[in-house]
């Protein structure tokens, strides 16, 4: 059994991780700025602690508006004089619609470094309907996505995938793209929240001037606004709509479908 530092510990992914790990028997240290281990990103004077003792460190950015890939060089360097033997990275299969972008940095600083690597590159989070960017308002899903598809993953699978990445070293030096088994549009997204929730859900594209738009008026920094319309830009093209076997090769067993996702969290998250 080992212990695995997990950045960003309470968030969607990290708090999933640390669950999975601990399902597993080994020893978790889950790092946020206020937490009980303490990491912030914009104070390497944390970093020390935070480090100390652990096997293998799961990476968590800091967001990707602007450039991190020195601070996690920093980071790879301290770790491995600490005696980390492994980092796993959380990316995004998105990465391919932004070359040079603040992700692919982090990408390339960690091949770069001198610790052992997993990458991880997940399509869209089944998640994001019910705790992030595309949780309905007043029953309405708004996004600059038109008809395109989208083979969203569970966060519970990219986690499992993440507790496998950290323990085994079957997985070192490899880039895994994740996705759910079947690319659904969000009209499709919309429905099965309808039938599960009891809710009335509904879709409504968004133009990219509009979208922007919003985001700018909510304070959003330039660098993530272009991150995410990379993103969005890859689902309306049709370019982010393939499929992924990465949960079936780590795991051995199918990826959850989007239904399956939407019938045993749905009905408790909070929106409904």
């Amino acid at each position: 059994m080992s212990t695995f530092l997990v950045l960003g510990g309470t968030g969607k992914v990290g708090s999933r991780l640390a669950q999975s790990l601990t399902a597993a028997g080994h020893t978790v240290r889950a790092a946020s700025r206020h937490g009980a281990v303490s990491f912030d990103w914009a104070d390497p004077a944390s970093w020390p602690d935070a480090v100390a003792g652990a096997d293998g460190v799961f990476i968590v950015g800091p967001g990707s508006a602007t450039d991190w890939s020195p601070r996690l060089a920093s980071l790879l360097e301290m770790a491995t004089a600490s005696g980390v033997r492994h980092a796993v990275l959380l990316s995004a299969r998105g990465v391919e619609f932004w070359p040079g972008g603040a992700v692919d940095r982090a990408e390339q600083a960690l091949r770069a470094g001198p610790l052992s690597w997993t990458i991880l590159r997940p399509s869209h989070f089944a998640q994001n309907f019910t705790e992030a960017m595309f949780v309905p308002v007043d029953g309405l899903i708004t996004a600059p996505v038109g008809t395109g598809a989208e083979p969203f993953i569970d966060v519970a699978d990219l986690a499992d995938v993440a507790a496998a990445a950290l323990a085994s070293p079957a997985w070192d030096e490899a880039t895994l793209g994740l996705s759910g088994p079947e690319a659904i549009t969000f009209d499709e997204a919309a429905a099965i929240l309808t039938k599960v929730s009891g809710a009335q859900v509904r879709f409504a594209d968004e133009s990219d001037s509009d979208h922007v738009a919003r985001l700018r008026a909510a304070g959003t920094p330039e660098g993530y606004i272009e991150w995410r319309m990379a993103m969005l830009g890859g689902i309306r093209s049709g370019a982010d709509a393939y499929l992924s076997d990465g949960v079936q090769t780590v795991l051995g067993r199918p990826a959850t479908g989007f239904r399956d996702w939407a019938q045993r969290e749905v009905p408790t998250s909070t929106w409904g």
